[in-house]
């Protein structure tokens, strides 16, 4: 049986009426593939209407309430930040607090250590100041001198040959002297001391940081001096009973 070869060359162009009939093929195929795909109690209605695209149905109620939930995070956020910034200036307000007070600790402790160093150093200036103080013979010479070193503190004026010219004349010496006999001895006001003040006079011119005692004589003669330099200037003025 002899054979069909077809070759390139012997193979003929497909015609208008076969193009026709291949495309009638694919048609019917695809149609019988769209009705296998439509279950037996189904019916299709054919139109030339577009189907009309699908609504979503959204309720008022869904959107108040997301509306809710999503305030409710945004005030619980605002409470938590709220609560963490309190926090925040509760540990600022106690951290100044600590420092303040160990800053008024410090300064106290250094108030307090300033205190004990001046009430050292002043124990110490009156220590030095006792040992150094100086220290009169309990004579005429030693009275006169120490009487001339607080008349000089306190302003009072006079030499050592003023003051001892009135004493030698006045009591000779002795601090226990006592004029009984002339008018203040008559009134009753005798006059007393190295100086011979009466009693009136010694507590009106008295020298503070002496004795109250008018028979001292460091007390007589400076109350003495002091009474003259009111009334006279000063002691060296004095050459007679003042």
């Amino acid at each position: 049986m002899p054979k069909n070869i077809l070759t390139r060359g012997h193979s003929r162009s497909l015609t208008r009426n076969h193009k026709i009939a291949i495309a009638g093929v694919g048609a019917l195929g695809a149609a019988a593939l769209a009705i296998s795909a439509v279950p037996a109690s189904g019916h299709t209605t054919a139109t030339n209407e577009a189907a009309p695209a699908a609504k979503v149905a959204y309720s008022s109620e869904q959107i108040k309430d997301v509306k809710t939930s999503v305030t409710d995070q945004l005030a619980g956020t605002s409470e938590k930040l709220a609560a963490i910034d309190a926090k925040q200036q509760a540990a600022a307000t106690a951290k100044k607090q600590a420092a303040a007070k160990k800053q008024a600790a410090t300064q106290a402790a250094a108030k307090e250590r300033a205190a004990k160093e001046a009430a050292s150093r002043s124990a110490e200036r009156a220590e030095v100041k006792q040992v150094a103080a100086k220290s009169y013979p309990n004579n005429l010479n030693g009275w006169i001198n120490e009487a001339l070193s607080i008349m000089k503190a306190k302003g009072i004026p006079g030499s050592y040959h003023g003051l001892h010219k009135n004493i030698m004349r006045e009591s000779s010496g002795n601090p226990k002297a006592i004029n009984d006999w002339d008018i203040n001895a008559i009134n009753g006001v005798p006059s007393k001391g190295l100086l011979q003040v009466i009693p009136p006079t010694f507590e009106a011119y008295h020298v503070a940081g002496t004795s109250w005692n008018i028979y001292d004589p460091v007390a007589n003669i400076t109350a003495a001096a002091n009474y003259a330099a009111d009334k006279y200037g000063t002691i060296d003025n004095v050459n007679s009973a003042y």
